[in-house]
């Protein structure tokens, strides 16, 4: 059984102040700004997860990156092959393997959220095991053939607000599209308020990766798609200029408020017309160097940014992953396998250029993340307490864990506040892990606010208020997340 006390301090003093603090804010609404739940999901109002495996497990790089490390193999946890050669089939048969390892992820952030997932999600209180592996199997698989386990439904127990996907600029959102008519139409299936559609609030957010960065794979075929979807003829820099912003507006019609970047280093520098032009024109022949391409993306950072203060979307940055680190694993299954590792990152010098043509605006908010726990104190922290347009991103991936909240508060706020940063984001595409991690980040948030608290360095009040912006607020607002129907509010409820 969880106790309700969980990753609170043991000092009784701290502990009581979190208890209280936590109460305050538990039944706030989710607020999701950035993940990457698969849209589909939503699109189908009889849409199901499938087996427990399919939920729990193929989704989920933190599970088959530590079975991984310990020798199990990727066919045996069914992981897809680039080849479509043969993997275990079986979903009992990899729960089976699962379970039977679930004590490898003992003290870890995937650890503590699976075990909260199955007692506060699906009402099972029995520790996963081998010996358990197959009981729990059944009873997953009789609750997700129930209507009340049905993503929708699950929206609505989770008291989401407001939910984000993340979306390539050349998708032409059409699940998006299913979702928002579905919301909008008459049907008898609404919850007795008119008749109106269900009612879940699921946004887009532009990411233009595959676009933007030369050595992208398929990059080239990929500026095929971008100029079909847009309706530009892409054959120069101007007109692939032209072809982003007109995605950039289309997905901001369809709701999106943010866009979302991510690159090896946060290095940024402007290139003039001419030279963009000409590295533009060597990568569409496929003659683009690695140093094309780094130029490129730094550049092309800059222009999206120009982008943000001209139409008010959002700028995340998500820099300092070595993607597919392990070659063998990349070949053999493709990208986001769990072999991503972090890189040394530097933001100072590589922002200036960005920061100082656009870092004063306050039209523009440029979210930062970080996979360098050595630049929160150094380098972030004192960006985000000067720059109007800097905001700090929650911990990240490899940090989005008990110790990872507590260093970064004990490393940022005292230079930059908590009113520099965005509150928390769950960043996943495990759906069922959403409400988890948000309770975690909040016990977390109010366990700390509370060690303020004991030392005298806040009273009650303001750590009641804190702990609300941390959960609620802050998220809210930095990523324009307005309250209201923007379906409505555009006077549009169909987009072609």
């Amino acid at each position: 059984m969880l106790h309700p006390d969980r990753y609170f301090s043991p000092d009784p003093a701290q502990r009581e102040i979190a208890r209280a603090l936590y109460q305050h804010i538990a039944q706030l609404p989710l607020i999701c700004p950035h993940g990457h739940v698969d849209p589909r999901t939503f699109a189908d109002e009889h849409f199901s997860f499938g087996t427990p495996t399919d939920l729990f497990i193929l989704p989920d790089h933190y599970i088959f990156r530590m079975l991984y490390s310990q020798g199990i193999a990727m066919e045996a946890l069914g992981i897809p092959r680039a080849d479509a050669g043969a993997v275990e089939n079986d979903h009992r048969k990899i729960w089976q393997t699962f379970a039977e390892n679930f004590y490898l992820f003992r003290g870890t952030p995937t650890g503590i959220w699976i075990t909260d997932e199955l007692e506060t999600i699906f009402g099972i209180d029995e520790n996963l095991n081998g010996e358990s592996a197959p009981r729990l199997y059944d009873a997953l698989v009789e609750k997700l053939a129930a209507p009340e386990f049905r993503p929708r439904a699950l929206y609505e127990k989770f008291n989401i607000e407001v939910l984000c996907t993340t979306d390539a600029a050349i998708d032409p959102l059409e699940s998006h599209q299913k979702i928002r008519a579905s919301s909008m139409l008459p049907s008898p299936r609404g919850r007795g308020d008119g008749g109106e559609g269900w009612r879940g609030d699921i946004r887009p957010t532009f990411r233009p990766d595959n676009v933007l960065n030369l050595d992208a794979a398929n990059w080239r075929a990929n500026i095929d798609a971008l100029a079909r979807v847009s309706g530009i003829d892409v054959h120069d820099y101007s007109s692939y200029i032209s072809a982003l912003e007109q995605r950039r507006a289309f997905f901001k019609q369809m709701g999106a408020t943010a866009t979302d970047h991510a690159a090896v280093t946060p290095y940024t520098n402007e290139l003039s017309k001419v030279n963009a032009e000409n590295i533009f024109q060597r990568a569409l022949r496929g003659a683009a160097d690695a140093n094309d391409a780094a130029q490129f993306t730094a550049h092309m950072l800059i222009e999206m940014a120009r982008m943000s203060v001209d139409d008010g979307l959002v700028m995340q940055l998500h820099p300092g992953s070595f993607r597919n680190h392990n070659e063998s694993v990349y070949k053999k299954f493709g990208a986001d396998k769990g072999a991503d590792i972090p890189i040394a990152t530097e933001y100072t010098r590589n922002l200036q250029p960005l920061l100082n043509k656009f870092g004063n605006d306050a039209r523009l908010t440029l979210i930062l993340f970080t996979l360098d726990e050595t630049t929160y104190s150094r380098e972030l922290a004192p960006l985000a307490g000067h720059y109007p347009a800097v905001k700090l991103g929650p911990p990240w991936w490899f940090y989005d864990s008990l110790n990872g909240f507590h260093h970064f508060f004990d490393n940022v706020v005292e230079t930059a506040g908590i009113y520099n940063t965005v509150g928390f984001n769950d960043d996943t595409r495990a759906f069922a892990s959403i409400p988890v991690r948000h309770d975690v980040w909040r016990r977390a948030t109010t366990n700390w606010l509370a060690g303020l608290v004991t030392r005298h360095i806040l009273d009650e009040n303001e750590a009641m208020d804190m702990a609300r912006e941390l959960a609620y607020g802050l998220a809210k607002r930095a990523y324009k997340l307005e309250t209201g129907d923007w379906r409505l509010a555009n006077g549009n409820d169909r987009v072609s």
